[in-house]
């Protein structure tokens, strides 16, 4: 039995069991575990291994929402974008976005429709009015607690002679800011870290499921070993996501709250439309209605996104005809840049944890939160209804009152300006980084530490000391890591599959810059530290090698001809 099991089945209660451990679940943990309150997570796969690790990589005020009616939920999502640039600065970065506008005032009479009945009907093209009016409200709404720049509108010459390679019958573009995530497993891991370290008795387990519930507490099941125990807990938080209900049921409180639909994105190595974009991230509205994106992120081209009704029993993964929507996207408004199969490096898809929407048109589905109570075994349990990655601390904060006020404990701590582990005192000029590296190298060499610094914030100080204790040596596939740092990852990240590393610890899957000889390497020093046989580690590959095509259409191939 792994130690950390060992440890819930030896503790065997808690205040809080919290079953999720995505965004919201991991926030509610670290914002639990600073008012002082034993509480316990477990994840039945990896950490922001589900809808939170399948987004489209922003942080943003939400502002098609507005056209929904949700003006609480812009309000929210602008207080904590702006927020997270600043308590996590290591991860949150600005992003400067671009709306190409092919029209004066088409959608006029369409949105108030749109407003009123949340039904998209056929679609309208939104027109320059109708932009500007949108933008207007949202930076009213985007002052409150930030600096984020008022948006500005050109027309077709300067449009055109920012962004050459926009559809030449374009009349006005409209710029204004939002924020970037580029990293959302490591920011996922860091909040995580956060809640462990504010409370020694707080403990957090993934590959963990609940399978039932019964007088003595909660059952679940390692599932990596199959063992089974039971915790019992003063208060349970299920916050699985689109999974809710199924995990509603399997705790004997049936419920049917979700409504999730399927989001796929693909990323491509693609020089000539990384040019395109200039730095930007070109969002706009596409053919049929449906708001998607294009936009950089490093030497990468990230494009986004479907919304479409799914079948929790069938996987989420990106299809051919997904696939053919986002090159078509492309051509919309980049009509000379060609794209093919071959500039796809990765593809992702998530479920969305959206509320049940029946006859309302996916796009229109509220993307706000509510929490639900029941009962399991005649234990108290709050259900986690939607939710976005913006608002994770503001949902968190408001979930982890409800789980105070069923255990009669008051707030002692504020999250609201506190700083995100790496996030503290994070440096961000040139000078400031080159001074940081400097200070906190340990002996390594610069570039090491330099890289270090983008993955880990701050935290890279205790990684680099880490490394340099000893017996660190690079590995001969790749410079992005090294022997001593996947010790690192088993030790303090609770690393347990090759897919752990590859795809959430490190951005390898992510950029393309995956082999065999890579995965074989990386299961040569896992299987060393985390005591697999030979057996162990041929699945290992074999699963690592499965997950990568069927879930992400990544072949991995040989660098030898």
């Amino acid at each position: 039995m792994r130690e950390s099991v060992q440890q819930l089945r030896d503790g065997g209660k808690a205040s809080v069991l919290i079953i999720g451990g995505g965004i919201n679940g991991v926030g509610t943990f670290r914002d639990l575990s600073l008012q002082g309150i034993d509480v316990t997570l477990v994840e039945r796969g990896d950490y922001c291994q589900g809808a939170s690790g399948a987004s489209s990589h922003m942080i943003h005020g939400g502002i098609r929402y507005l056209e929904n009616g949700e003006f609480r939920l812009v309000r929210e999502s602008v207080i904590e974008r702006n927020a997270l640039l600043k308590l996590a600065p290591h991860y949150v970065k600005p992003l400067q976005t671009t709306i190409p506008i092919f029209s004066t005032f088409s959608g006029i009479m369409a949105a108030p429709l749109r407003f009123l009945t949340h039904r998209q009907g056929a679609p309208r093209e939104r027109g320059a009015v109708l932009i500007k009016a949108g933008l207007t409200l949202y930076d009213a709404f985007s002052r409150a607690g930030g600096t984020v720049p008022r948006h500005r509108f050109v027309g077709r010459k300067k449009s055109l002679q920012q962004l050459p390679r926009l559809r030449p019958d374009v009349k006005y573009t409209a710029t204004y800011f939002d924020a970037s995530v580029h990293n959302p497993e490591r920011l996922t891991l860091d909040v995580l870290q956060d809640g462990l370290a504010a409370n020694p008795r707080s403990r957090a387990v993934n590959y963990v499921s609940a399978v039932g519930s019964n007088a003595d507490g909660v059952v679940l099941r390692d599932e990596l070993s199959g063992d089974v125990l039971t915790i019992q807990a003063d208060v349970v938080v299920n916050a699985t996501g689109a999974w809710v209900d199924g995990t509603n049921s399997a705790l004997g409180q049936g419920s049917s709250f979700m409504g999730g639909t399927k989001g796929s994105h693909v990323v491509l190595d693609h020089p000539e439309l990384l040019a395109a974009c200039d730095g930007r991230e070109i969002f706009f509205e596409h053919s049929d209605g449906r708001i998607v994106l294009i936009y950089p992120m490093g030497e990468r081209v990230l494009v986004g996104t479907t919304d479409i009704e799914t079948d929790m029993d069938t996987p989420a993964v990106c299809t051919d005809a997904e696939i053919d929507y986002f090159f078509d996207l492309i051509h919309h408004v980049f009509p000379t840049v060609r794209v093919s199969r071959e500039s796809i490096v990765y593809s992702f898809s998530g479920v969305r944890p959206l509320p049940r929407h029946d006859d309302t048109q996916p796009g229109f589905v509220s993307r706000d939160y509510r929490i639900e109570r029941g009962t399991t075994s005649g234990r108290p349990i709050l259900s986690l209804v939607g939710g976005k990655w913006t608002t994770f601390r503001a949902l968190s904060e408001h979930l982890a009152n409800e789980v105070l006020e069923l255990l009669q404990r008051g707030r002692t701590v504020s999250t609201a300006a506190l700083p995100i582990g790496g996030g503290l005192a994070f440096p961000q000029q040139p000078r400031d980084v080159a001074a940081w590296i400097e200070a906190n190298s340990a002996g390594l060499p610069p570039e090491r530490v330099r890289l270090l610094l983008g993955r880990y914030g701050t935290r890279a100080a205790g990684v680099a000391a880490f490394l340099a204790e000893g017996g660190d040596a690079p590995l001969q596939t790749t410079r992005e890591v090294s022997t001593r740092e996947l010790e690192y990852m088993v030790r303090h990240e609770q690393v347990q599959h090759i897919s752990d590393v590859l795809i959430r610890r490190t951005a390898l899957a992510f950029n393309g810059l995956l082999s065999a000889e890579l995965v074989e390497e990386i299961a040569d020093v896992l299987g060393g530290l985390l005591g697999w046989s030979e057996s162990d580690r041929k699945r290992e590959v074999e699963e690592t090698r499965r997950v990568l095509q069927e879930k992400h259409k990544v072949s991995v191939q040989s660098l030898v001809a």
